[in-house]
């Protein structure tokens, strides 16, 4: 379906594909990852024909529909439901001809093609798939020109997916939807009928989407078969098989090379020497798989806990002037909970968010906040809402008025800005790197509460990972509202759904809300979940709750130790491998040696540990 040759293009001067070649299979649904900054995008725009390469050619078959969301969000007045119709150009152009058709073959021609297309069905096709990216009846027969460029760029997105491209070309498609958005894409893209290549760093949605993984590394482009997980399952054993074989290969080296310094000067043995020299000349060196580090992310963590509840609402209401937007809010927070806000865009999450924050007060009803509460905030807008002129180290000194240069360096090197980096000016920044710096201004005051708004809009999958490791490892109370299905997993002990004019506990899993979200999605009957009110179950099961979420973190937190040191074992062997490493620095060499020995023995008791928590967690 997909055919990539010889491909060559530099942008800037850096090269991002170097002679890249892949072959992607028909009606194949491909998950595209690759480091930010690596050219994912600039590869939709050579596929797209917006750019061309420097050499090499990019072939799909003729007649391929190709289909992608453009990076300009849409406006007019066009309702939203006539706009997306309108992405159908075949049935637009038939509509149009059987206006004017008055010959009777021509009609029956007509007709008959807008029957195969299933024409007819189109306005409760497009309707089923606004309706999936959170636009009811009424929002759908709005104009355009109404909606903010978020809620258009998801009108853009249904409109793409109305039209069925042979190929569809998606570049962070959750980035503008909740997680009841992405629940509903990750279903309809598990059972699109063409083929795919979404630029995604949703694990969950590479996981239940993908049939494949084109992985773009160093310039070069390497297909996987198989999801994510499987992805990375290759990934490592192909590390493995890499060092392995990169070892074998130097001590063939060594033995050649031995021999023609042995041998070389010997008449009898000059042609055998020269033999082993054209051998060593055409040995092809065998490159080692290494990633490229992620810094981590540090969330400091509160001095000193706070005595429970740090916060407490009872028969609570908020809202904006005489708005009242959510009421009935009896709900308690306690100094290490973990906490998922599920809810569709426009329920009032954010708004529970602020009050919770100190941003917004009570319109009714008692909010008692622990005396010095100190809470941290971080949402995804404040990334564009950043001083572009400004750089870290000025964000910093701002904080820390008085400071010596030397302490404001050092806790801009704590947020990942060392050196030169603090100097960068944000408008050079990456979406990425902005984020980080946010969570370093959010978190600076090490905050006993951390509210974290879409935190991993602008992350890569190896950064997500940093962050749910500095999220576990937090010791201060968390509240998350995130599309990223994996990342509440992972660090939310429990579920409140904002709903209905409310926030109540949700008694169930993500796979529970998955599965209300999706029947309800389908027009079907919606399971039921039940919703407890906060101060009654959710009291009792509160400890059991926490309990486990804390044996889920401690498990993730082992789980990183044992790659940790599987990491530094292999820096050592890698140190150890080379050729003149004892001749070079013996002193040095003795003493890697003997750190290897002393990082052997922590992964076996790291894995021990790992081994046992795995046990309690399951427990």
């Amino acid at each position: 379906m997909l055919t990539i040759n010889d491909l060559v293009y530099r942008l800037g001067g850096r090269l991002l594909f170097d002679h890249a070649g892949v072959f992607l299979p028909g009606r194949s649904r491909a998950g595209f990852v690759g480091r930010n900054g690596a050219g994912k995008t600039t590869l939709f725009r050579l596929i797209s024909g917006e750019i061309a390469p420097e050499s090499g050619a990019i072939s799909i078959p003729a007649r391929t529909r190709l289909g992608r969301v453009e990076q300009e969000a849409p406006g007019g007045p066009t309702a939203l439901i006539d706009f997306v119709l309108a992405a159908d150009l075949e049935r637009a152009d038939l509509l149009g001809r059987a206006e004017a058709a008055h010959d009777a073959h021509d009609i029956a021609d007509i007709q008959t093609r807008l029957a195969d297309i299933d024409a007819h069905s189109a306005p409760a096709r497009a309707a089923a798939i606004l309706h999936g990216l959170g636009f009811d009846a009424a929002a759908q027969r709005r104009p355009l020109s109404e909606f903010s460029g978020g809620w258009r760029m998801r009108v853009a997105l249904a409109a793409v997916l109305f039209a069925q491209p042979d190929l569809l070309l998606l570049d962070e498609p959750t980035n503008y939807l909740d997680l009841e958005g992405t629940l509903w894409l990750v279903d309809y893209l598990s059972r699109y009928p063409a083929s795919v290549v979404v630029i995604s760093h949703d694990r969950d949605l590479l996981d239940d989407v993908a049939t494949h993984i084109l992985h773009l590394e160093r310039g070069k482009l390497t297909l996987y078969k198989g999801d994510y997980s499987s992805f990375e399952k290759q990934r490592r054993e192909a590390q493995l098989l890499a060092v392995k074989g990169a070892k074998k290969q130097e001590e063939q080296r060594k033995h050649l090379q031995a021999f023609v310094d042995r041998f070389r000067s010997k008449a009898t043995k000059a042609r055998q020497a020269q033999s082993r020299l054209k051998l060593l000349a055409k040995m092809e060196p065998i490159a080692a798989i290494v990633d490229d580090s992620v810094l981590p992310i540090r969330l400091p963590s509160p001095e000193k806990p706070l005595s429970p509840p740090i916060i407490a609402l009872e028969k609570a209401a908020v809202g904006y002037g005489d708005r009242v937007v959510l009421s009935r809010l009896t709900l308690s927070i306690s100094n290490d909970d973990r906490i998922g806000l599920l809810g569709a865009n426009g329920n009032g999450k954010s708004t529970f968010a602020k009050l919770l924050g100190g941003r917004l007060s009570p319109c009714a009803g008692e909010m008692v906040r622990a005396p010095k509460l100190e809470a941290g905030f971080f949402a995804q807008h404040q990334v564009d809402d950043l001083n572009e002129g400004e750089t870290p180290y000025a964000v910093f000194a701002r904080l820390m008025p008085g400071a010596p240069e030397a302490r404001i360096r050092g806790r801009a090197a704590q947020t990942g800005f060392s050196g030169a980096r603090a100097e960068t000016l944000i408008a050079k920044l990456s979406g990425g790197e902005k984020a980080r710096l946010l969570l370093g201004v959010a978190t600076f005051n090490a905050p006993h509460l951390l509210i974290l708004d879409e935190p991993t809009n602008h992350l890569d999958i190896d950064s997500r990972a940093a962050l749910i490791e500095a999220i576990n490892d937090y010791e201060g109370a968390v509240v998350l509202v995130s599309h990223d299905r994996y990342l509440l997993e992972a660090c939310a002990d429990r579920l409140w759904l904002v709903d209905d004019g409310t926030v109540r506990a949700f008694d169930g899993d993500m796979d529970d809300y998955a599965r209300q979200v999706l029947s309800k999605s389908r027009d079907e009957e919606p399971r039921r979940i039940p919703v407890a009110p906060a101060q009654e179950g959710s009291k009792q099961e509160a400890p059991k709750r926490r309990d486990a979420g804390q044996a889920r973190r401690k498990l993730a937190a082992a789980e990183a130790r044992v790659e940790k040191f599987t990491q530094l074992i292999a820096r050592v062997d890698e140190a150890l491998a080379a050729p003149d490493a004892f001749a070079r620095n013996p002193q040095e060499a003795a003493r890697l040696a003997s750190q290897r020995e002393e990082l052997a023995q922590a992964l076996a008791a790291a894995e021990e540990q790992w081994l046992e928590l795995a046990a309690e967690a399951e427990a």
